[in-house]
């Protein structure tokens, strides 16, 4: 049964007109989405948030970096990669979630203002989450000696931590302890899965929106053509990762393909939790102004940072 504060949400959104992202052009979709995530947070508050930025692969980076306040010493070190469909979505969009993780699980997150498509389309995320990925791990040490490297991320943020996870892998390095992929977007192609005929229309988030994402980050490709670095549940070898906690929603297009690469990581003999929201749809992590499962879901992660860090 759909959580009735989620139903309530929803229905106040349809009265509202709220327009449907992919009824809108890249430069309002991205507008909307902010104020969406904005309106649905909690405010910021018990960490500092500082600004800083680093040479990327395609020129400089923004970085938002929230430090817990308080006199303990920080026990980890988390990248969090934003979702928003690899075309919307800001670091500060996610203010309010990443200062109550920050808080709560005692870490310092690390944001980087990835580049979006369409403008610049695939790979060119992947390319600069890992090279934020490389600079963490490099200034680790400006945080606290010996904090354990976490990778979290939402939505596209899901797939692109997947991602990073695989290529720290094959790389060697920077060393990951453990990543965590919220409702992770991980399919080559979207309706490759029932859940997208399910819960399609009418929540959070739409198949026609999945399409309008896929479009503008890959193109219209062939399946065959499509490598893991857009969808690291086509890897090859899913064995030696970081073990995964996966959330996942009962109403959420995405929820079957989450699952599924929960079952990959598990086949292969990495360790992946999955656990389920049956209630909620697409972007609960960044509702806990308005839904109560929310901030458990918000709690739930932070304690399992606190748990690999400490």
């Amino acid at each position: 049964m759909l959580d009735i504060q989620l139903r309530k949400m929803l229905d106040q959104m349809q009265a509202a007109g709220v327009p449907g992202l992919s009824d809108l052009p890249p430069a309002l979709a991205r507008e909307a989405y902010s104020q969406i995530a904005r309106a649905g947070d909690v405010a910021p508050q018990g960490a500092t948030i500082e600004t800083r930025s680093f040479d990327g692969p395609g020129g400089p980076l923004a970085l938002r970096i929230y430090r817990p306040q308080g006199d303990e010493a920080p026990h980890g070190l988390v990248l969090f990669i934003h979702g928003g469909g690899f075309v919307l979505g800001s670091p500060s969009d996610y203010d309010g979630v990443c200062s109550s993780l920050c808080r709560q699980s005692g870490c310092v997150l690390v944001q980087v203002d990835y580049r979006l498509a369409p403008e610049h389309p695939f790979p060119a995320a992947v390319d600069d989450v890992y090279a934020a990925l490389c600079w963490a791990a490099e200034h680790a040490a400006e945080f606290g000696q010996g904090l354990p490297l976490i990778v979290a991320c939402e939505s596209a943020g899901g797939n692109l931590a997947a991602v990073v996870a695989l290529l720290a892998r094959d790389r060697e390095g920077p060393k990951i302890a453990q990543q965590t992929l919220i409702y992770p977007a991980v399919a080559p192609l979207p309706e490759m899965f029932e859940s997208y005929r399910r819960n399609g229309s009418g929540y959070t988030l739409t198949t026609r929106d999945t399409w309008y994402f896929s479009d503008f980050y890959l193109g219209h490709p062939e399946p065959a053509a499509i490598d893991f670095r857009a969808a690291p549940l086509l890897a090859e070898n899913h064995a030696d990762l970081p073990p995964a906690l996966i959330l996942v929603a009962g109403y959420d297009p995405l929820r079957d393909e989450g699952m599924a690469y929960a079952d990959k990581l598990n086949e292969a003999g990495t360790l992946a939790s999955l656990v389920d929201y049956p209630g909620l749809a697409h972007g609960f992590i960044s509702m806990s102004g308005v839904l109560d499962a929310a901030r458990l879901a918000v709690a739930q992660v932070a304690a399992a940072w606190a748990d690999v860090t400490r």
